[in-house]
C-alpha cells in the first residue's frame, strides 16, 4: 500500500468508496484539513509559528480588535486554547493585549508592526503554495468546493 492511499485505504475513503455519502465527505474533509495544516504548519515552522497562530492573526487582523471571546468564536475553539495561543503570539511580538476603554474588564487583541512586517514578507509565498496545493483544480471547481464548504460551514453554525 502506497502511503499517498493509505490514509484512504484506512478511512475508507476516495474513489470506489462503499461508505455513505455523507460519513465519506466527513472524512474526505477531515482529512483534507489535517493534510492542509501540516503542509502548513511545514511551511511556517523555521520561523516557529503554527497553522492556529496564523489563523488566529488572520481573524485580529480582520475582525481590527477582538476580544479573545470574539476570537474564540470566530476560530470555532475554546477560550482557553485562544489564550494560550494569543500569549505565545505576544511573546513573538505578533500580538499585543489591551483593556477595552469602554469595559475595563474585557481584553481587546491587535496586531503588531512586527506582525505586519513579518506577514508583508512572506504572503506572497504562502499564497502561491496554497495555490500549488489545490492547483489540480480549476476556477469554477474552487468556487464549487468553496460554495459546498460554506454550506456544511453554515449549517454547523446552528448546530
Amino acid at each position: 500500500m502506497s502511503g499517498e492511499n493509505k490514509t484512504e485505504v484506512l478511512l475508507g475513503i476516495g474513489p470506489g468508496s462503499q461508505l455513505e455519502p455523507s460519513i465519506r465527505a466527513f472524512r474526505t474533509t477531515l482529512t483534507l484539513a489535517q493534510k492542509l495544516r501540516y503542509a502548513m504548519d511545514e511551511r511556517l515552522r523555521a520561523d516557529g509559528l503554527t497553522t492556529q497562530q496564523a489563523a488566529l492573526i488572520t481573524v485580529v487582523t480582520a475582525a481590527g480588535k477582538p476580544s479573545l471571546a470574539e476570537a474564540a468564536a470566530a476560530l470555532g475553539s475554546t477560550h482557553q486554547n485562544v489564550a494560550q495561543i494569543v500569549a505565545a503570539l505576544i511573546r513573538k511580538d505578533m500580538l499585543q493585549v489591551e483593556r477595552d476603554p469602554a469595559d475595563k474588564r474585557r481584553k481587546l487583541l491587535s496586531t503588531t508592526n512586527h506582525n505586519a512586517a513579518y506577514w508583508k514578507e512572506r504572503d506572497e509565498g504562502d499564497y502561491d503554495a496554497v495555490a500549488g496545493w489545490f492547483g489540480d483544480l480549476t476556477a469554477a471547481e474552487l468556487e464549487t468546493l468553496c460554495d459546498l464548504s460554506d454550506r456544511v460551514i453554515a449549517r454547523l453554525g446552528d448546530a
